[in-house]
């Protein structure tokens, strides 16, 4: 099927609501195709995860002519215990990035926080 990104095997760190937040974030107006095609999903499973996104309260949209522009809202607190009082801002500031950095400079090693002598 011609559109369709193949499939990951395996685990992940980052969720795929995630991975389309963060997308969004970095376009507030990007089409769900091209929010697909970044995060390597299908159309239908950008959808449902914006629709999901939304009815929680994460996110909003408005209707411009024939495209949408998404708000998100930074405020809101992430769903799992484990993370009480972090909030979605929290988790954007390390996800979202410059594409620029992304692609030249590639992930740079942290030092592990107990690792200083």
């Amino acid at each position: 099927m011609d559109g369709v990104p193949e499939p990951h095997t395996g685990w992940t760190f980052i969720t795929n609501h995630a991975r389309v937040l963060a997308a969004i974030a970095d376009n507030h107006s990007a089409r769900i195709r091209d929010i697909a095609a970044h995060c390597r999903l299908t159309e239908r499973a950008v959808q449902k995860i914006i629709s999901d996104l939304e009815e929680a309260g994460y996110l909003s949209h408005t209707r411009e002519g024939r495209s949408n522009t998404y708000r998100i809202d930074p405020t809101q607190v992430m769903r799992h215990p484990a993370e009480a009082g972090l909030t979605v801002a929290s988790l954007l500031s390390l996800l979202v990035q410059d594409e620029a950095d992304r692609t030249t400079t590639g992930p740079q090693p942290q030092p592990h926080p107990q690792a200083t002598a």
